[in-house]
Parts: C-alpha cells; sequence; structure tokens
C-alpha cells in the first residue's frame, strides 16, 4: 500500500512543476493584454488573433480578430473596428525590442470617439503610443509607451489545479487509513 501514495506524490508533483514551467499554449488563437501611458492618459486593452495567419512576408503581419481598449476614466470602449483602415487593420506583428525581449506589437490607429468633433487621433505602433491632432499639423503630439503581456491558455493553470487537489485527496486517504489501523 505504500507504493501507490508515494507514485501519486510523484505523478503530482511531476505535473505541478511540469505545469508550472509550461510554455504559453501553441493554440491557434493568441490573447494579449496591454497598456498604454501618457503624460495625457492611460489605459488598458486586450487583443486577440489566430497565429496561423500570419503572413509568409519578410516582415509577417496578422490581422486583429478582437481588440478592445478603455482610457481610465473614461466609459468609451475602442474596438477593432475602430481603426481607420479596418478590415485591413489593426495588425499585429512580432517585434524585438531594445531590451532584448521578443513580443508581439499593435499597429492601431483610431480617433477620438468620446468627443466626435474633436480632431484627436491615437496610435499605437509597437511600443509607441502617439496622440496628434489630424487638423493641426503644427501641434505638438503627445507620446507615450505601450506594454504587452501574453495572457497563458486555462489548460496549464487547470492541470495544476487539479494535480494539487489529487495530491490532498490522497494524502488524506492515506492519513485517514493510518487512523483506522490504530
Amino acid at each position: 500500500m505504500k507504493l501507490v501514495p508515494r507514485l501519486v506524490l510523484a505523478a503530482t508533483l511531476t505535473l505541478g512543476f511540469a505545469t508550472v514551467n509550461a510554455k504559453y499554449a501553441s493554440a491557434a488563437i493568441i490573447n494579449y493584454a496591454f497598456t498604454v501611458d501618457s503624460p495625457v492618459t492611460k489605459g488598458n486593452g486586450f487583443f486577440s488573433f489566430d497565429d496561423s495567419t500570419f503572413s509568409n512576408e519578410d516582415n509577417p503581419v496578422a490581422t486583429i480578430k478582437s481588440l478592445s481598449l478603455q482610457f481610465d476614466g473614461d466609459s468609451t470602449v475602442y474596438t477593432e473596428k475602430d481603426d481607420t483602415k479596418y478590415p485591413e487593420f489593426p495588425l499585429v506583428f512580432p517585434t524585438t525590442f531594445l531590451t532584448g525581449q521578443t513580443s508581439l506589437a499593435l499597429d492601431y490607429l483610431f480617433n477620438d470617439k468620446s468627443n466626435p468633433s474633436s480632431s484627436i487621433s491615437y496610435e499605437i505602433v509597437g511600443k509607441d503610443f502617439t496622440i496628434f491632432s489630424r487638423t493641426s499639423p503644427d501641434a505638438e503630439p503627445i507620446l507615450g509607451i505601450v506594454s504587452y503581456t501574453q495572457i497563458p491558455e486555462p489548460t496549464p493553470l487547470i492541470g495544476t489545479l487539479f494535480a494539487c487537489s489529487l495530491g490532498w485527496m490522497m494524502k488524506r486517504k492515506v492519513t485517514s487509513m493510518k487512523k483506522v489501523r490504530f
């Protein structure tokens, strides 16, 4: 009987360590979160795309399937349909930042829809976030930065939870069996 609890413990630890060090899933739909930060505004967003749609060019791009962005303190939600060149844009492309970090980045240009009479536009290209006026070419653009984080698939997290739960149940069973013997 001592062999079964040890095998369960070994399997639990193996699954736990395997899922902790797991790389992001190679599923077709990839999800990213991003933040924009400038002296004037900040915001958070999400986008997803099908990685099998990357073009076969020197600089591959894929069209965004779903995007949402909301600036802090503003109820307006910007989507992929707000890009000025929709449906060909927004795009996602692989890039290597100056820090050496490889990531995916956006190419997204959209107008201020919280104030339709405004001539303000926003542009995200890689790590650069720009706010500018479409009607005043002499106006100074406002610059900011964009940061990206890939959202992991839920499967490794569920596997870790399952492995830990199984180990905990087996430990309780072994403990209760030891109590019955005395």
